[in-house]
């Protein structure tokens, strides 16, 4: 799994620009496997995915993020391979 953590660099204003589209490519990413979960950073100072796939493939994947694409947000990788899981997320398990 990998967890991609999101640093917006870009005015909220800005990003709310991308919001529509930003959601339509998560979707998109949930609906064919790829994206595990997302979600925002409390402040809103940026967000976090849990991917499946390799680190490549994250890492190309998440260059077509609108917020990547437009330049609003830096990207961080973080590789991780879980061993243990509480009860319901046994699926989280590399």
């Amino acid at each position: 799994m990998i967890i991609v953590l999101l640093n917006y660099t870009a005015p909220l204003e800005a990003l709310d620009a991308q919001l529509v589209a930003h959601r339509d490519w998560l979707k998109a990413a949930a609906d064919n496997g790829v994206l595990m979960a997302a979600g925002r950073k409390v402040p809103r100072t940026g967000g976090m995915f849990m991917a499946r796939g390799t680190l490549e493939s994250v890492k190309a994947w998440a260059a077509t993020d609108p917020f990547a694409v437009h330049g609003l947000s830096d990207y961080e990788f973080v590789e991780v391979d879980v061993t243990m899981a509480a009860e319901g997320f046994e699926g989280l398990k590399g």
